[in-house]
C-alpha cells in the first residue's frame, strides 16, 4: 500500500519548522492519488452508415485497475462486466456484424496533477 506521511508528529504553533515541512503534504497526497487512480475509458462502436461514411457511438464506460482487472458498464446501464483487460471489452461490443469496437482512453498514463 502506498502512503504519504506528513513526516512530523504534530504542527508547531505559529508556523514553526514542522509546519514548513508539512506544506508539501497536499501536493504529495494529490500525486499519490493520481498515480494510483484507475484509468477510465470508453468503448466505442463504429459501423458503415452507407456510402463509405462511418458512424459510431459510445457503447460502454470502463475502469481498469493497476492489476489489469477491468470493470465495464454498458452506456445504457443494462450490462456490467468484470474482465481481465480493457481489450476484452472490445470483443463484447464488437460482435455484431459490420460493427467494430475500440477503446478510447479518457486520460493518458502520464496524467498531470492539477489543483
Amino acid at each position: 500500500m502506498n502512503t504519504v506521511s506528513a513526516q512530523n508528529s504534530g504542527p508547531e504553533p505559529h508556523g514553526g519548522p514542522e509546519a514548513v515541512r508539512f506544506a508539501g503534504f497536499e501536493e504529495r497526497l494529490r500525486a499519490l492519488v493520481v498515480d494510483l487512480a484507475p484509468r477510465q475509458f470508453a468503448v466505442v462502436q463504429v459501423w458503415d452508415a452507407g456510402e463509405g461514411e462511418p458512424d459510431g457511438c459510445v457503447a460502454a464506460w470502463g475502469v481498469v485497475y493497476e492489476d489489469g482487472r477491468t470493470q465495464v458498464s454498458s452506456a445504457d446501464g443494462v450490462s456490467r462486466f468484470v474482465l481481465g483487460s480493457p481489450e476484452r471489452a472490445t470483443w463484447w461490443f464488437g460482435r455484431a456484424e459490420g460493427v467494430t469496437a475500440r477503446i478510447v482512453w479518457l486520460a493518458g498514463p502520464d496524467r498531470v496533477v492539477t489543483a
